[in-house]
């Protein structure tokens, strides 16, 4: 068989497939979501056989679509981020006392750290609460074999079972002998068989929590003398024990061999220890920990989020009455919340097994006794800033390699912001020139569109979960009627999980104001479909479902539409439902940069602009910058007033007027107040020293700044009857996209543009 680079969530997909897999489906999240595309992509090119993939509304509808194939027979496949879970968890908890037919594996993805998640929730807690088994990875390798595996325990112990990768076992890569292509297992003849077990009345539910308290026993004496739950030994008669799981284990191993190496350098060994992996975390390994543990006198583990495998191991060492001191997060020893990484691993081991003592007595200057046990139980370090003592104890340790490079850079911090072009910063910029003046509050929800939070926009207030902005301005509008609540939600998520939400503001009259920014994909985790796109992950065209008569079947009165790309459009249909009294709506229409191509960059008049930095200070796209006007008037191709319509001009294509003064007076939005382009408040334009620039590379010729400016100094190089190119592409405000390679296009056509 061929062998393949392949990334973590690409192994977890082909193992699947391996396994007989036939349904696959679960909703966006990173950083799970490649291993759902992967399959599509697969299925796509003819190597997946017979297998069935989609993107569902939101996790819990996946998972029951997944048990019900599961319920006649087939392999299937859930996947998720740890977030995602909360959403599944309805149905999770009843699946297991309804027990599964054919295989059903979980794949939920944690995000130690968080890198892009917004808690650091521990699936290994979530497992336990709803009592079904999970296998924790340290490899991609590993989680290869742990998918394959998964799919057995599963169908021998009619249980679901969770797989749970971290971040770094997800996009981690490796090699892998693939093989040519797969075939779905076929479901049992008969299919589904009519069982009472299915149906869970209180008296079954009785019963089958009996089945899960007797078999998870079983599971955990099997996992006990299975390959997941490995242990070694350095030296004999070892008194301290090492543990580790996930992730961690690689880190632990990569420090004990640097730790090794150091000694030998010195002319020491490693003193006795011993070290085991616990990858199946839940149901406890309690047969292979008691071997492990006997005769040590002292443990260390490391464990990325939770204290899951240290209660595990506190749990066993009093059941049992053993003189075990037991190490962790718990105590100090190791850190409370984050990612772990060699480095903080190889000080603490170095504090835990006498090591850097060991370094000290051959009188090795690169080592400092400031490595104390009592500095590293200090208050543990986030994953983004360790303490300082813990930094100290590593700069130490490191100082003799260290000491050969050069001192290491550490760049500027660049936090997230919307794309240049992204129409959410139109949609934002527009809702706060209609409320200027009126007391108001923004409950955001999870996107893009959260980064709305940051400044010059500042127009998300709250973030909760996927779908709580709609209902949390509810609450808000209820104890202060007076401020004006408005709720932000993308179009994905709309239909995952705002739907309720809109039946609750209609069914109880809250006076809110929905905005729903829908920008035709998935944007966040990577630009899938959604039902509003009416093209599904296998690449089939159906019929897009309406926003707009989704909201008006669920009783809303007011909904108004607006490209958020023309501000003064968008800002009238803002007011329009602000106005209205009741539960409203407005539908910002206009797709993401990423999945159309960019048109021309905007200019800007040099002998117009004045850096005012209005544009900058309003929108604050990342294709703007103040650069010195020397710079501009040395070029020779600098665009002069001639050289590009007027922005005046530019407006009149669609029949209106530029905003102009927005940003700076109080005037109603297209009444222009922009001075003679020759002269601003009696100052030449060529008298300012900075002028604003516009990276071509960057810009993607939205307009939104044309709009904006109050000098009207940029212009957009195409406006075609108030409607950018390709914003005409869309039917209906909506891009309809032939087949999954289409999700992509627009990025492609924007890199040869860049190249």
């Amino acid at each position: 068989m061929p062998s393949k680079l392949l990334m973590g969530n690409e192994a977890f997909a082909w193992a699947a497939l391996e396994a007989g897999v036939r349904v696959v489906a679960g909703y966006p999240g990173t950083p799970s979501s490649e291993l759902i595309e992967t399959v599509a992509r697969l299925h796509a090119q003819g190597i997946a056989r017979g297998v069935h993939v989609e993107w569902s509304t939101n996790e819990k509808a996946a998972l029951e679509v997944l048990a019900g194939a599961s319920a006649s027979g087939a392999r299937a496949l859930f996947t998720c981020k740890q977030v995602g879970l909360n959403v599944a968890s309805d149905a999770l908890m009843s699946l297991n006392y309804v027990g599964v037919r054919g295989g059903l594996v979980l794949y939920v993805a944690d995000d130690p750290g968080p890198i892009s998640s917004q808690t650091e929730q521990d699936t290994r807690r979530f497992a336990d609460f709803a009592k079904v088994p999970v296998l924790d990875p340290a490899t991609p390798d590993q989680g290869y074999e742990m998918m394959h595996h998964a799919f057995d325990l599963s169908e021998k112990y009619a249980t679901p079972v969770i797989v749970r990768p971290t971040t770094r076992i997800c996009h981690a890569s490796t090699f892998f002998e693939m093989p040519s292509s797969t075939t779905a297992r076929p479901i049992p003849e008969g299919g589904f068989e009519r069982d009472s077990k299915w149906v869970i009345f209180p008296r079954r539910s009785y019963q089958a929590h009996g089945e899960i308290n007797r078999r998870l026993p079983d599971i955990a004496a099997q996992e006990s003398r299975g390959v997941f739950n490995p242990s070694t030994e350095c030296g004999t008669n070892s008194q301290r024990g090492i543990v580790a799981g996930g992730v961690s284990v690689q880190y632990v191993k990569e420090a004990l061999s640097r730790w090794e190496q150091r000694l030998a350098a010195v002319g020491k060994v490693m003193p006795a220890y011993k070290f085991m992996q616990v990858g199946t975390p839940f149901p406890f390994p309690e047969e292979a920990a008691l071997r492990f543990i006997d005769g040590l006198s002292e443990l260390l583990v490391f464990e990325e989020l939770d204290s899951v495998i240290e209660d595990g191991l506190l749990a066993l060492v009093g059941a049992h009455h053993l003189s075990v001191d037991i190490k962790g997060r718990r105590t100090g020893d190791t850190l409370d919340r984050g990612e772990n990484t060699v480095e903080d691993a190889e000080t603490r081991l170095g504090v835990f097994l006498g090591l850097t003592d060991l370094i000290e007595e051959k009188g090795a200057a690169s080592f400092s006794s400031s490595s104390s046990a009592s500095s590293l139980s200090a208050s543990s370090p986030s994953a983004t800033s360790r303490s300082s003592s813990t930094e100290s104890s590593a700069s130490s340790a490191h100082s003799s390699s260290a000491s050969s490079l050069a001192e290491e850079v550490h760049p500027p911090l660049r936090p997230p912001v919307l794309c240049a072009g992204c129409p959410h910063r139109g949609a934002f910029f527009a809702l706060k020139r209609a409320l200027r003046g009126r007391k108001h509050v923004f409950c955001g929800d999870i996107g893009c569109y959260t980064l709305g939070n940051a400044k010059p926009l500042e127009a998300v207030d709250t973030c909760l979960c996927m779908g709580a902005g709609i209902t949390m301005a509810q609450g808000m509008a209820t104890v202060e009627p007076d401020r004006a609540c408005v709720a932000f939600i993308g179009d994905s998520t709309f239909f995952a999980s705002g739907l309720t939400g809109i039946a609750n503001a209609v069914y109880n009259q809250h006076d809110i104001t929905v905005c729903v920014l829908d920008n035709s994909t998935t944007a966040m985790t990577g630009g899938q479909p959604h039902p509003g796109t009416g093209t599904t992950l296998m690449g089939q065209v159906g019929e897009a479902i309406d926003i707009e008569g989704v909201l008006r079947a669920l009783g809303m009165k007011c909904v108004t539409r607006a490209n958020p790309l023309y501000v003064r459009e968008s800002v009238k249909a803002a007011k329009e439902a602000l106005d209205f009294k009741g539960p409203s709506a407005v539908l910002f229409e206009s797709p993401c940069t990423q999945i159309v191509p960019p048109e021309p960059a905007a200019l800007v008049d040099p002998a117009r602009c004045t850096a005012c930095r209005v544009c900058i200070e309003s929108i604050g796209c990342p294709a703007m910058s103040m650069i010195p006007r020397a710079d501009v008037l040395a070029t020779e191709d600098a665009p002069a007033s001639g050289d590009v319509p007027a922005a005046s001009d530019a407006s009149a294509a669609d029949g209106t007027s530029a905003v102009g003064s927005l940003p700076t007076t109080d005037k109603d939005p297209g009444q222009s107040s922009a001075p003679a382009a020759s002269s601003h408040n009696g100052k030449a334009a060529q008298a300012y020293t900075s002028i604003m620039n516009i990276d071509p590379t960057l810009c993607y010729g939205c307009g939104l700044c044309v709009d904006v400016c109050p000098y009207h100094a940029i212009s957009a190089a195409v406006r075609n009857e108030g409607r950018l190119p390709f914003a005409q592409a869309c039917e209906k405000g909506r891009l309809r996209l032939a087949d999954s390679a289409g999700l992509s296009r627009g990025a492609q056509q924007k890199e040869g543009r860049h190249a």
